[in-house]
């Protein structure tokens, strides 16, 4: 019986898992809606995302436990037992010991891939950091500098007391006094709601599973609605025209301009693909404003909540139920 149980729950959290590897993100990447309510968004993409691993770890250990208990909390004592004390391995068959190793393999793959690109983040922004420090200059704003160059450039380098949100010449010279408000508050909101946390768990899930569609488009999505929340920080210190034009005119010169520089040689945050490049953010950032729609109601974000909470359950329960 409990050997039927556990194959049974392993069996479900597979199906979890492929729903939440295919269908689930390519339904929330084509929708129009997170656009609308990016922070209610944001929230889904990480419960997908950590249902997701949970549910593919959990689907293999689960079946790989299912000959050594009535439950997970049994089986995997006698795993212990047969692992660390030579307990007798009966009905332990070759597919079993593969779906443990395999669930063990993911899940230790997992957090080497977050340490190890959180490494290579920190290794980058240090780097950048020295580098500002011999090419830029303070500025008049705290926590700002300015680099020499004639392209507009806006950008923000986390590090917790040394943050510091970087311009250019070209653009002090290019935006009026609204327009430069509108850019430092935008950059600033990146810092102060730690957007670049974010950036990292989605870079590192997309170099631990590249060929995940979940991974790729949910690091595109994110990308996106970061941005999107910081322009929404910017619209309550400035008006709608005047953001539009500072994205604009930051847009147009940067992407063309800056990357031959020595400076932009280092990475400014998590590498980018194609398909996240800054053009096509800027310009979804500029559709969303120049043509608004309103916010999810407040029952339509409770919806979306209610749907990260429940993934987040479904496979938690899967889990931890039949060992009750």
């Amino acid at each position: 019986m409990g050997t039927d149980t556990l194959t049974l729950t392993g069996w479900a959290l597979a199906a979890l898992a492929v729903l939440l590897a295919w269908p689930a993100p390519v339904l929330l990447s084509h929708a129009r809606w997170p656009r609308r309510s990016p922070a209610a968004a944001m929230i889904l993409w990480q419960a997908i995302g950590l249902a997701g691993g949970l549910s593919m770890i959990g689907s293999m250990l689960t079946w790989g436990l299912a000959p050594l208990g009535d439950n997970i909390l049994s089986a995997l004592e006698r795993l212990v037992r047969i692992v660390f004390f030579n307990a007798p391995v009966d009905g332990l068959g070759f597919w079993h010991v593969f779906a443990l190793s395999a669930a063990a393999l993911l899940g230790a793959h997992l957090v080497f891939t977050l340490v190890l690109t959180y490494l290579r983040i920190r290794r980058q922004r240090s780097r950048h950091r020295e580098l500002l420090l011999l090419l830029s200059s303070p500025a008049a704003e705290p926590g700002t500098v300015v680099i020499s160059h004639s392209a507009p450039v806006a950008y923000c380098l986390p590090g917790g007391a040394r943050s510091v949100t970087v311009l250019s010449d070209g653009l002090l010279e290019l935006l009026k006094p609204e327009e430069l408000k509108a850019v430092l508050t935008h950059e600033n909101t990146h810092l102060l709601q730690r957007h670049h946390l974010l950036l990292w768990a989605f870079a590192a899930w997309k170099s631990a599973l590249p060929w995940l569609p979940t991974s790729k488009l949910a690091q595109r999505s994110v990308n996106e609605l970061i941005e999107m929340l910081a322009d929404d920080a910017a619209l309550r210190v400035v008006e709608e025209p005047v953001l539009i034009r500072s994205i604009a005119l930051v847009g147009a010169g940067t992407e063309k301009e800056f990357h031959h520089t020595e400076l932009a040689n280092v990475e400014l945050a998590e590498p980018a693909s194609p398909e996240d490049s800054s053009e096509r953010i800027t310009t979804a950032r500029l559709d969303r404003l120049i043509h608004p729609r309103p916010p999810l109601s407040t029952l339509g974000r409770s919806a979306v909540l209610a749907l990260s909470l429940l993934l987040l359950a479904a496979p938690t329960a899967l889990l931890l139920v039949p060992a009750l």
